[in-house]
């Protein structure tokens, strides 16, 4: 029975793939020339390499942000449940942002907060 129900997925999903491309080869607008073949470049021209060095920090600052913020979306639920749980809820919340605060106070103690 999942069988059957997984190649019918399988089926279904490649036939609206092909489907769209051959709609969009039928109705597309079809207009081909030398200019709208080069790469789009605007403001004023580069010299030199285009590649600058990024540094480190700005993606690790940004991976604490995503960290902190997600444990805002995990506070959320967890207040509406709180009452539900009692005791339990209260301690594995409290355990949960005692491992966050570990992990901001070792971020702020390498220096990750700080733009140099």
């Amino acid at each position: 029975m999942y069988f059957t129900l997984l190649i019918t997925v399988i089926l279904t999903a490649i036939t609206l793939v092909v489907a769209a491309y051959v709609i969009a080869k039928l109705i597309g607008p079809r207009s081909y020339n030398k200019v709208k073949g080069e790469p789009y470049e605007c403001g004023i021209p580069t010299r030199g390499t285009s590649w600058l060095p990024v540094s480190v920090g700005f993606y690790l600052f940004a991976i604490l942000f995503l960290m902190f913020d997600v444990e805002t979306v995990f506070l959320y639920p967890w207040a509406v449940v709180v009452k539900e749980f009692g005791v339990m809820a209260i301690a594995s919340i409290g355990f949960f942002l005692l491992v966050l605060v570990f992990g901001l106070a070792y971020a702020w103690r390498k220096g990750a907060l700080e733009w140099k």
